[in-house]
């Protein structure tokens, strides 16, 4: 077929599902076999993508349902490279919580294709199909420690409010087929000049489907409980991941066939930013687990996203795109002190549980003194370049209200980082944590580090990178 080769990532990502299945039936103890060749074919697709993103064009497959472009090349490979680090760090957790089954790469594989079908989908099925290959996996992954009751609490919650979101997501795209006849992007788009106002009810139907994915108010009540009780190695997948896959959804569904309808939803955007900076910088203030402030930190932090797209400019959408990539960065970061938080092979979730590491541990809390100055936007670490870039798009649209409200939730939320700083470096010590962590850990950790404190030496880089993307 034409241009078949362009979906050869997906089809070796599908293939390998299928013999990794096989493999772990018929080969016994095969889980640390079956997660290092799960690896292997995260780093191959990923080659590949790199390989065709070097002269790429626009390509339609599919009867023009599946798109592969710059946009979605660049998004898969930051998918897929997020997939790779969670997966390497994760396998001494699951071996200190005997866990480790051959389910746990599979299925992380298997949300990583649902997630590279939504990225290059322009049909509304397509996208849909996409979408429930990827919340399948991550429902099951979310209660993958099955002898934890919040694990399995977590799972059963985001199941049941997934299913709630996923069923007004496909009532939307039902009202938009209705209205248009059409599920593809390019002929919904045709179709707007005589149905403009009918087809803006399925628009706000998929944008409560699809902030409910990216976890924005008001759409976030699962995200605190499900980061909290799930394995930290699968709430750092959720942190990171699937938010990728939503951000182009919001890209392609937005500026594609509705270009022309920016007043109807521009609205939304702005409500959806303002409600999730403001309130994921005021409810982390009282939280006492780490997972849990995370989780309304990361509310937070696609407030500022949306922001970008809000703007509804290029400019706008790079610096969403940018903000992204170095929120995902800081993530790593901060998940990767987290998971050395351990002694005698019990983890620590607490803040209180930083007490005086400092003292003992000085390395690790310069880390985290790096990554959390980072996450509070102070200059000059990466952290303030992104929402610099942000706040720079929203201002040139004149849109000054989001811009005060952004400042304003950026200074609330720097109170509950420098505390964290504040505990860790004044309050009294505690017992010393184990210091023998997997290399794949450590390595995680110093690289993001180095990314974060030595972006401002060549912003332009991923600015350049980014800056190929043009959707308007």
């Amino acid at each position: 077929m034409e241009n078949l080769q362009l979906v050869l990532p997906e089809i070796f990502i599908a293939l390998s599902i299928m013999f990794l299945l096989i493999l772990g039936v018929f080969k016994k103890n095969s889980s640390n076999l079956i997660q290092n060749i799960s690896l292997i074919v995260l780093l191959i697709s990923t080659v590949i993508i790199f390989n065709e993103t070097i002269e790429i064009k626009k390509f339609f497959l599919f009867g023009d349902s599946f798109v592969i472009d710059y946009l979605s090349s660049f998004m898969k490979m930051v998918t897929l490279l997020s997939a790779f680090i969670v997966l390497a760090i994760s396998k001494n957790y699951l071996k200190i919580f005997q866990i480790s089954k051959i389910e746990y790469p599979i299925l992380i594989l298997s949300s990583v294709l649902g997630m590279m079908i939504m990225i290059s989908s322009n049909d509304l099925i397509v996208f849909y199909m996409g979408l429930e290959l990827q919340s399948l996996a991550l429902y099951v992954l979310a209660t993958f420690n099955r002898d934890n009751i919040k694990s399995s609490e977590a799972g059963l919650k985001y199941f049941v409010l997934s299913a709630l979101s996923s069923g007004l997501l496909l009532y939307g795209c039902s009202l938009i087929y209705g209205f248009s006849g059409s599920t593809n992007f390019d002929v919904i788009s045709s179709q707007l000049n005589s149905n403009e106002y009918s087809l803006t009810f399925g628009i706000v139907f998929i944008l409560v489907g699809l902030a409910f994915k990216i976890s924005a108010v008001p759409f976030h009540m699962w995200a605190p409980d499900v980061y909290e009780g799930s394995p930290t190695t699968v709430t750092l997948f959720f942190t990171m991941v699937p938010k990728i896959a939503a951000l182009t959804v919001f890209i392609r569904f937005l500026f594609i066939p509705f270009q022309n309808l920016i007043e109807q939803w521009q609205m939304i955007l702005i409500f959806l930013s303002i409600a999730s900076m403001l309130f994921g910088a005021i409810a982390a203030i009282g939280q006492t687990n780490i997972k849990r402030l995370i989780a309304y930190s990361s509310i937070g932090h696609v407030g500022y996203a949306l922001a970008g797209l809000a703007s509804a400019s290029n400019e706008g959408i790079q610096s969403s795109i940018i903000y992204l990539t170095i929120y995902i960065i800081m993530n790593l970061g901060l998940f990767s002190c987290l998971l050395m938080m351990k002694r005698n092979n019990e983890y620590f979730e607490k803040i209180d549980d930083l007490s005086g590491l400092s003292k003992n541990h000085p390395l690790l809390s310069l880390s985290l003194l790096v990554i959390l100055f980072s996450l509070a936007g102070i200059p000059p670490l990466a952290g303030f370049f992104a929402k610099l870039y942000i706040f720079k798009a929203v201002i040139e649209q004149s849109m000054y209200f989001l811009a005060i409200v952004g400042l304003l939730s950026t200074v609330i939320a720097a109170f509950y980082y420098l505390r964290i700083i504040k505990i860790i470096y004044f309050d009294q010590e505690q017992k010393k944590y184990d210091e023998d962590h997997s290399l794949w850990l450590k390595f995680s950790l110093m690289i993001s580090t180095i990314l974060i404190l030595f972006y401002f030496i060549s912003p332009g880089q991923l600015i350049e990178v980014v800056s190929r993307i043009n959707i308007i």
